[in-house]
């Protein structure tokens, strides 16, 4: 088991802070920030929220309640049918009732967060049972809140604001990253010879991570940074990018500051926090030879050292404009060599260049054709097409 303490990157503003005044939001007047406000809630489309519940006179009243608030209403009568309506629309809350036949509204929660899709969507539990035992088991299902019936129309009006705004920050925060994915892979397209290389970065530093026995935030970094590890070449121009010859110095310099940039792109999102050690320091080299600030050893995160290795076997085994793709263990033994030499970890190498690559390359390339947004999936969804090459 291999563990990290990294304390290089504190928490960001969510806002990059170009964008607010020295003392940030709380200085900015009452009037604007009412202005600001209103602003966000009317450029939010009206949202969505699904009703599961047996009795028909009981959705009529809590859709009522509903129909206040400005929500688009979906009804259903038990859990299964409001599963099935999940799998073709997107609904920004679900109100269900606890008591049902056949899948009761533990069960039904318990599936809406298991899935990758809906496992953000907010979920309202009400019961008849007003007892503690029955309010921790609807929370252990996965409720975000418990109401008990008859629900007071103010209380639940007040929590089905609160829920939604809660999915409307989630909601902007995906976007925002989605944004940053898509700027990622846009790169990648620049150049016809990295076609597929951040899918398959993705899948080799998750497997290794498996492998490594990493936490599960951890392996969701490894397989977000495998996207944006590079996101600070879009600064770099195509001129020295796709030079086939050897670069200038002064080209050297500007290449290398692709690391710093691509950190200084992601730092703004919170969620990315733990991705930026690897963006910054995924060049660095184990005798400190690397940029851009020259760590060595096991001051090198080691995230970042363990997305390197697989960066650099992609490398290589890839055609470039520079050289030829070359053989999987012709690259295997110049990894092995420049550990050798000092340039990676290793420990970390012996045991990288035993994962079984040519399985995890054909499980990227299935992986990629099957789901077009494959940088949006979950860890846990990438986790069941390499957890048993990884093993």
């Amino acid at each position: 088991m291999i563990t990290q303490i990294d304390k290089r990157h504190p928490a960001e503003p969510a806002v990059p802070a170009v964008l607010l005044p020295a003392e940030g939001w709380s200085a900015v007047s009452s009037p604007f920030a009412d202005v600001r406000q209103t602003l966000l809630e009317q450029s939010s489309h009206p949202r969505t929220v699904l009703l599961l519940a047996e009795r028909s006179a009981e959705r009529r009243m809590i859709a009522s309640l509903l129909r206040r608030e400005g929500c688009h209403i979906l009804e259903a009568g038990g859990g299964e049918a409001g599963i099935e309506m999940l799998r073709d629309c997107r609904a920004d809350l679900v109100i269900l009732d606890r008591d049902m036949e056949g899948m009761d509204g533990l069960e039904c929660c318990r599936r809406i967060k298991a899935n990758r899709k809906t496992e953000l969507t907010p979920v309202l539990m009400l019961t008849s049972i007003s007892s503690t035992s029955d309010e921790i088991a609807g929370i252990q299902a996965g409720a975000d809140e418990y109401l008990s019936k008859p629900v007071h129309p103010e209380v639940f009006r007040t929590r089905i604001r609160a829920l939604i705004r809660h999915k409307v920050a989630i909601d902007r925060l995906e976007e925002s990253e989605t944004i940053l994915f898509a700027l990622a892979q846009a790169v990648e397209k620049r150049d016809h010879h990295t076609a597929g290389h951040c899918q398959r970065l993705a899948i080799f530093s998750v497997a290794f991570g498996m492998r490594l026995g990493l936490a599960q935030g951890q392996l969701l970094a490894l397989h977000r940074g495998g996207f944006l590890h590079d996101i600070g070449k879009i600064a770099i121009p195509d001129s020295i990018l796709f030079k086939p010859g050897k670069l200038t110095p002064e080209e050297w310099a500007l290449m290398k500051t692709h690391s710093v940039r691509g950190e200084e792109i992601c730092r703004p999102l919170r969620s990315l926090e733990k991705v930026l050690p690897i963006i910054r320091h995924h060049h660095e080299r184990w005798d400190g030879g690397g940029y851009p600030d020259g760590l060595r050893g096991e001051k090198i995160p080691l995230l970042a050292r363990v997305l390197q290795l697989a960066d650099a076997y992609d490398a290589l085994t890839s055609e470039r404009p520079y050289k030829p793709a070359y053989s999987s263990e012709s690259a295997i033994e110049t990894l092995i060599s420049e550990a050798n030499g000092g340039w990676r970890d290793p420990q970390l190498t012996e045991l990288f260049v035993r994962l079984p690559f040519q399985e995890l390359a054909a499980a990227s390339a299935e992986f990629s054709q099957g789901e077009e947004d494959s940088f949006e999936c979950s860890v846990r969804n990438l986790r069941e097409n390499v957890m048993a090459l990884a093993s």
